[in-house]
């Protein structure tokens, strides 16, 4: 498949949400929800693709919502966290708590008081 986030393909929309929280993998999510995709962006990217939209739908309102708007609304932020990691790196967008804790731009924060080695005892010189 080739990258083509605009292009509308017909999805069956019944059930939508249920259908996709038993999806695992992230090609699954792209095929039911009939987004097409660089399978280069996704090999780098997916974990990362991934948390992105599971954050984007953390923030979306289902209640008393027609399967076709769910899955319109899921479909859309499939497509925005896509985007987000087809025109920029992992490293750049920092999703995971791990990459945020290593941000370059943030100054370091002391977490732990370094001991050296030599000041050490042997075990029973007490």
């Amino acid at each position: 498949m080739s990258s083509c986030v605009g292009e509308t393909v017909p999805i069956d929309v019944t059930d939508i949400l249920a259908r996709l929280k038993g999806l695992s993998a992230a090609e699954e999510f792209f095929e039911v929800l009939g987004i097409s995709y660089d399978p280069k962006v996704l090999n780098v990217s997916r974990l990362h693709i991934m948390k992105r939209m599971g954050q984007y739908l953390a923030r979306e309102d289902f209640s008393d919502l027609g399967d076709r708007t769910m899955a319109a609304r899921a479909r859309a932020t499939l497509e925005r966290a896509y985007e987000d990691f087809a025109t920029s790196s992992p490293l750049a967008r920092r999703v995971f708590k791990v990459l945020e804790d290593r941000d370059p731009a943030k100054a370091a924060t002391p977490s732990r008081t370094f001991v050296p080695l030599d000041s050490l005892k042997p075990f029973g010189t007490w």
